[in-house]
């Protein structure tokens, strides 16, 4: 059984989960956009594995789109994207608040008719291991 660790931005928030994803997917819907400031989510999902938060739970908050199944898990410190079960038997894990390498390669792009226009070939623009000058 696998063990990941998270955490946010400000280190209030850490959190374990214990169990397998089932699905990685990178979501291109214009309000996994409009919540990530980014061209999509990266989002790791379960139905059986198990959330323990470790620390600062009481900073934890959510926001549902109005109309939607749209949510969002965060810190209200600092605003770090975190796991959520809004959904039930469905726990929905950012990638990016992974302290835990993931091994796991993508499943899929979804809602692929949002993509931004300038989501294209992003591979085969310059790189730097840093801020460049």
């Amino acid at each position: 059984m696998s063990k990941y660790f998270g955490s946010c931005l400000c280190g209030t928030v850490k959190f374990e989960v214990t169990g397998e994803f089932e699905s990685f997917y990178l979501c291109h819907c214009h309000y996994c956009q409009k919540d990530t400031g980014a061209a999509y989510a990266a989002n790791l999902f379960s139905q059986s594995a198990e959330l323990i938060w470790h620390s600062g739970a009481d900073a934890v908050t959510s926001f549902t789109l109005p109309g939607t199944r749209h949510n969002k898990s965060f810190c209200k410190l600092c605003g770090s994207a975190l796991p959520n079960t809004q959904l039930p038997g469905l726990l929905v894990v950012p990638a990016g608040c992974l302290d835990t390498e993931i091994t796991m390669s993508p499943t899929a792009h979804i809602f692929s008719s949002s993509k931004a226009a300038w989501d294209v070939v992003l591979t085969a623009l310059p790189t730097f291991e840093g801020l460049p000058d």
